[in-house]
């Protein structure tokens, strides 16, 4: 009798704790410079607020309660700057409203969170150094080496003037009431970009591989953006690649110091775009793996999820490429399995468009999207 007292106590225990965990967990969607384009660029002020008012009541009425909202795209701004011209995804006459003001104000007033969401290194999407206008803060670097040209424009991590440029961007960012921010997992474009940088450190300095050297460069900004949020008392975090391998040989982003030592960021969201049979990575496996690197308590870790392949062949999958074809709860036993790990904080949907654009549904899309529901609520 008392071994049945004692399990029934442990397992009102354990309801309450997952009724908690389920409370205070973040269920955020990204909203991106394509749906900038879609629902803001071309329309009139009144319009696009009208716009920006349905997308935050579908994201409440869904269930969520966070916004990642790409405020910096590559050298540009969303908000009213005085580093970074009106962002090209919001206007097409460099005239426009505060689009992040907006957004912050609605989405608070719904009592739903919003994190702003940079790309730190990129300048443009584009090889045409042509459009880089005069109020653009790389204009002035064109020509030199702190630019680098190669499938986009980015700038040169190595460099220490676009380090504090970085900074001084994120100032702005911080002065609004946002929730949280967040860099995405574009780092370094290329091992060649501060080829010369390299050379001359090493020459004036300790030999170090030239993976070390990129990997400190990241390092020391994000260094900077962080202890810049702490002041603010603003949460910082990072959503890099999903693939741990590429955050080392490509990216350069250090997400085991990151996840190990203190000072650099407070949560981060690794972007776990498989599916449960993806021969490359499945995505237990990429959970799994995700949570042997966190070496502290203090460390929010959510995860980023495919909202976007659902219904589409996955090529990368190998022989689990129709899995988002055949099925449709993917995302919702995502979710449920997600919640049983260490250090779990939430989820992120990537991206708006994939769950409420319904004229793209297909009978696949709109079951995989009802039955996630059925876990978000």
């Amino acid at each position: 009798m008392k071994k049945i007292l004692l399990i029934i106590i442990l397992l009102i225990v354990l309801i309450s704790l997952n009724k908690q965990n389920t409370k205070e967990e973040i269920k955020g969607v990204f909203i991106s410079y394509i749906e900038l384009s879609e629902y803001i660029r071309d329309y009139s002020e009144e319009q696009s607020k009208e716009n920006i008012n349905k997308m935050i009541t579908n994201i409440k009425n869904y269930g969520l309660n966070t916004i990642i909202l790409q405020v910096r795209v590559s050298s540009d701004a969303i908000y009213e700057s005085k580093i970074f011209p009106y962002s090209e995804y919001i206007t097409s006459n460099g005239k426009s409203y505060d689009v992040l003001d907006y957004f912050i104000n609605e989405a608070h007033k719904n009592n739903l969170k919003l994190y702003a969401w940079i790309n730190p290194y990129r300048v443009k999407t584009t090889n045409s150094i042509n459009s880089i206008t005069k109020d653009n803060p790389a204009y002035k670097y064109l020509g030199t080496d702190t630019i680098y040209v190669d499938n986009g424009i980015y700038f040169n991590p190595a460099k220490e003037e676009v380090t504090e440029l970085i900074v001084s961007g994120v100032k702005e960012v911080l002065n609004y009431q946002i929730d949280g921010l967040l860099f995405d997992d574009y780092f370094y474009p290329s091992n060649d970009i501060d080829k010369k940088d390299y050379e001359e450190y090493i020459f004036n300095h300790k030999k170090i591989t030239l993976q070390e050297y990129h990997l400190n460069n990241v390092n020391k900004m994000i260094l900077k953006v962080y202890n810049l949020c702490k002041e603010k008392g603003i949460k910082f975090g990072i959503s890099p690649d999903g693939n741990i391998e590429n955050n080392y040989q490509k990216n350069y982003a250090d997400v085991k110091r990151w996840m190990s030592e203190e000072n650099y960021i407070d949560f981060i969201i690794p972007q776990a775009y498989y599916g449960f049979i993806n021969e490359a990575k499945s995505y237990p496996d990429a959970l799994s793996e995700w949570q042997s690197l966190i070496k502290r308590d203090n460390l929010d870790l959510l995860i980023a999820l495919a909202a976007y392949k659902v219904g589409m062949e996955d090529q990368f999958a190998k022989g689990g490429k129709r899995e988002w074809v055949q099925n449709n709860n993917i995302l919702m036993r995502q979710v449920i399995l997600a919640r049983n790990i260490n250090n779990y904080k939430g989820f992120v949907l990537f991206r708006y468009d994939n769950l409420f654009k319904e004229e793209t549904f297909t009978s696949n899309s709109i079951n995989e999207i009802s039955n996630l529901k059925k876990v978000i609520n």
